[in-house]
């Protein structure tokens, strides 16, 4: 395995993984600081955030050979940054066991593969755009954050595809990170935090109301927001990911780790992206590979806690978006390609498309659910044979 290793594998793998953190991890904060947690249970969550990404990221694509990403549930946390308040510590690590064992139970009833297996390619790849499309849109408009930056990373990414197409984005990577410190537009390193990051657990108080009004909005928009659309972005790289394991490893880790700060685990979609997609391997069966690399790279950053996030957070985000975006711009365009390609259910998909680049919510979910709901519908509704 190791002989297969690509120096593309690690460059991917390290990108989804800053992608990961920096896209999101403000929002962490925010959760973490609605329920009162001390700065050392604050540093727990790190810990068991980062470890429980890394190690089910690295065991699920070691075992099933497939670029399969784990990640915390972003739009939980956003959820519990509003949902939280009033609520103690103890009763929302109850709250997030219970959203543990309702994705455990997901895994093992396999209800939720079974119902992944309706959604067309087309649909799928769809979606996969969709969601990806804001992210690709943001290398452009950084232009206006920081043009000089910017400019230099995308002459070099044109430069990558011609020259030297299978390092493109950790040559991109390199020379923006390089351009910024010269030009100065790192934050203040005297900010970083070097205290050594420990894991606290907290005993769980299962408080039925609590269970209820967080708990299961936590579950129902992790799957939909979160599971849906990572089991789609396998889908639309080709492979036939294995949902119900998915679940299941998610699931008990949240379980697991929920005492420590692990309030969701879940299938990625984003980060995904970038270790299924070409840049990461030209061969689709080595790019589990990219996946396991960001494995390691997600323990090392939950090891490092603090330390690591600081860093993160003091790097422009000029660089973080310029990097993001076009280290996805082929995934959108094959997408798209894809998606559009056969005339029947073109309107299906282009429906699927401009629902998830609307950002649109409705009851807390948000609008890959949606662009899912409607495209389906659309689908159904064409497919009928008319008189």
């Amino acid at each position: 395995m190791l002989t297969q290793l690509k120096l593309s594998h690690l460059a991917a793998g390290a990108i989804a993984v800053l992608v990961g953190y920096t896209s999101s991890v403000a929002i962490i904060f925010q959760a973490i600081e609605a329920v009162g947690a001390t700065q050392a249970q604050a540093n727990s969550w790190l810990v068991a955030l980062g470890l429980g990404m890394g190690l089910t990221t690295l065991g699920l694509s070691l075992w099933f050979r497939m670029p399969i990403l784990t990640a915390w549930s972003t739009p939980g946390a956003a959820l519990l940054a509003v949902g939280l308040k009033d609520v103690s510590l103890e009763q929302a690590v109850g709250a997030f066991m219970f959203c543990g064992l309702l994705l455990t139970l997901t895994g093992l009833t396999g209800w939720f593969e079974r119902l992944a297996r309706l959604i067309t390619d087309s649909l799928a790849n769809a979606l996969l755009a969709g969601i990806l499309f804001k992210f690709g849109l943001s290398a452009f408009t950084a232009l206006g954050d920081d043009t000089a930056l910017v400019a230099v990373m995308g002459l070099t990414f044109l430069a990558g595809r011609l020259w030297f197409a299978r390092y493109t984005i950790l040559g991109v990577l390199l020379i923006g990170g390089i351009w910024a410190g010269l030009a100065g537009s790192f934050g203040d390193f005297s900010q970083l935090n070097t205290s050594l990051t420990l894991p606290e657990a907290v005993l769980p108080s299962f408080n039925l109301p609590v269970l209820i009004g967080v708990g299961l909005p936590l579950y129902v928009v992790t799957m939909c927001s979160q599971n849906m659309p990572g089991t789609v972005t396998l889908r639309a790289a080709g492979y036939t990911p294995p949902v119900s394991a998915s679940m299941t490893v998610t699931g008990a880790a949240t379980l697991i780790l929920a005492p420590f700060g692990g309030f969701a685990f879940n299938l990625a979609a984003i980060t995904a992206a970038i270790c299924a997609g070409p840049e990461a391997d030209d061969d689709p069966k080595t790019r589990y590979l990219a996946s396991a690399a960001a494995g390691v790279f997600y323990c090392l950053v939950g090891l490092g806690g603090a330390t690591v996030i600081s860093l993160f957070l003091i790097a422009p985000s000029a660089l973080i978006a310029a990097v993001a975006g076009l280290a996805l711009l082929s995934t959108i365009g094959n997408s798209l390609s894809q998606a559009l390609r056969e005339e029947t259910g073109r309107e299906a998909a282009l429906i699927t498309f401009m629902t998830a680049v609307s950002g649109i919510s409705f009851f807390g979910i948000g609008a890959a659910f949606w662009a899912l709901v409607f495209g389906l519908l659309v689908n159904h509704l064409f497919a009928k044979p008319r008189a």
